[in-house]
């Protein structure tokens, strides 16, 4: 009975590690890159509205935006109203670092 029962955690892992790998969608790596962000550009400097290219690269770009804050060089735009005018308009939350 022991070896059954052995036998059938086998069989169970075995089958969730053949879901975990062929069933789940594949997950990429951002890369983290400011520039990624310049389809922001004219909503960031005027009242145009954040374009749809600007949202969809706000969303990917969302897990380096608190590197971004940390950067010295880049924390006045991130932080700054504009660039949380677009982040509400994209559905994007500030980031809370």
């Amino acid at each position: 009975m022991k070896n059954f029962s052995n036998y059938v955690m086998a069989v169970a892992v075995a089958i969730s590690l053949f879901f975990l790998v062929v069933v789940s969608p594949p997950v990429e790596a951002v890369t983290c890159s400011p520039l990624q962000l310049s389809p922001c550009l004219a909503a960031f400097t005027s009242d145009t509205p954040p374009s749809s290219t600007c949202c969809q690269r706000l969303k990917e770009q969302r897990p380096c935006l608190c590197g971004y804050l940390k950067n010295p060089s880049l924390r006045q735009y991130v932080n700054s109203p504009a660039s949380r005018k677009i982040a509400s308009s994209c559905g994007v939350p500030f980031p809370t670092c």
